[in-house]
């Protein structure tokens, strides 16, 4: 297990690489600009900001639409697909509530991301197999991308 990646896996580049593409930008890995973690931490006291990350270090951060997504393996998240509903047979003890804290945990960060303020979409690994949709959804998710004042 600590040879899987947690930041910048396959499925998280590809996904990266479609919407810079399309022309979005985004900072990676729940990174916020400092005047705006500073207003967070001051309005939202209750809620612990570490590091200078929203909750749940989201893979792609939209600051100046205070939206974010996650790209989530279907494994370790436990989507409704073939490869979210398998579970190892062998050291149950371990997996299930692992996996199953992983799934409590998901829902907790969404929540917390709420109260902040935040929308989030999560997008799933087996879904990238489809880039037309995932690029769909996040246009529909994100609005049209904006086109920068120093483009000629």
């Amino acid at each position: 297990m600590s040879r899987i990646p947690s930041k910048n896996t396959q499925p998280e580049l590809a996904l990266r690489r479609l919407l810079h593409a399309s022309g979005y930008r985004f900072r990676l890995h729940g990174a916020l600009p400092t005047k705006m973690l500073a207003t967070l931490k001051q309005e939202h006291q209750k809620i612990h900001i570490r590091g200078g990350r929203l909750p749940g270090s989201p893979d792609l951060v939209f600051s100046a639409r205070h939206k974010v997504i996650f790209m989530n393996g279907c494994f370790w998240h436990g989507h409704d697909c073939l490869v979210g509903r398998h579970r190892p047979s062998s050291n149950t003890e371990y997996w299930s509530p692992k996996l199953d804290s992983n799934i409590v945990r998901d829902q907790r960060i969404r929540q917390e991301l709420t109260i902040l303020g935040w929308e989030s979409l999560t997008i799933w690994e087996c879904q990238l197999k489809s880039l037309d949709d995932v690029l769909c959804r996040a246009k529909k998710f994100l609005g049209p991308p904006r086109v920068s004042q120093y483009v000629k």
